[in-house]
């Protein structure tokens, strides 16, 4: 499932739902890219355009199966190499939103070190700076003894913030390999906005979560209005 935010002639951005997986799994078919790739080519032969030519479409960037949000597809090569040099430069800024039911060693600040494999498929913060990953974050005190954590990545290393929130004690509320004792009705990551330049013009994209209890109660909603901008905020130096 996803819900598209906005579409360029170059690019789309879409909003993934949780527990949806980037590619396909199981049923082909059944991944983000798939379902984004077949909607419009859908959208096309409505418009009776020439249907035997099948549409392009090109991933730049990955979301994890538990996180929901923004996604940006290219929908030519020239477009893709374009946003895989924005990312490759980290000239894109992405923003998300997590909610743990842990008290975290700090409430804001800068999270940074090098990542490593560790079991099972996950990943643990080192305290070596080689090739570190680096997050930005704010946190709000919510209902439930949660916070909320508005995360700012300056890298984009696999399962970043899932290892940057474990390794101050608040690991993700529904996180199956980092928060095994926690039941939730999904995992509590969100990519929620995203700020860049392309080809010389500025886009804005945001888009709050629309599932979840704990992200749709009324305290955490009046929260988000406070940080619906946050390019703005004043953030921790790096």
């Amino acid at each position: 499932m996803y819900k598209t935010i906005a579409e360029h002639h170059d690019f789309i951005v879409v909003d993934k739902g949780a527990g949806i997986n980037f590619h396909d799994e199981g049923d082909i078919g059944s991944g983000l890219f798939s379902q984004v790739k077949r909607q419009l080519q859908a959208d096309i032969n409505k418009q009776g355009q020439n249907s035997a030519e099948s549409v392009s479409l090109y991933p730049v960037h990955r979301l994890d199966k538990m996180t929901s949000g923004l996604v940006i597809f290219a929908k030519t090569l020239a477009c893709a190499q374009v946003f895989g040099q924005l990312f490759n430069d980290h000239d894109i800024e992405k923003f998300y939103l997590a909610i743990s039911d842990k008290k975290p060693s700090k409430k804001q600040g800068l999270i940074k070190g090098d990542m490593t494999k560790s079991r099972r498929g996950m990943f643990k913060l080192l305290r070596t700076m080689e090739n570190p990953a680096i997050t930005q974050f704010f946190s709000y005190s919510v209902p439930n003894k949660q916070r909320l954590y508005l995360l700012k990545p300056h890298s984009g290393k696999t399962h970043q913030l899932r290892v940057a929130l474990a390794s101050i004690g608040a690991p993700i509320v529904g996180d199956p390999l980092y928060n095994t004792t926690s039941q939730a009705d999904r995992g509590y990551l969100h990519a929620f906005a995203l700020k860049f330049n392309y080809l010389g013009e500025c886009f804005e994209f945001t888009s709050l979560p629309s599932t979840g209890q704990y992200y749709l109660t009324p305290e955490i909603i009046e929260q988000f209005s406070a940080i619906k901008k946050p390019w703005q905020l004043n953030w921790p130096r790096l």
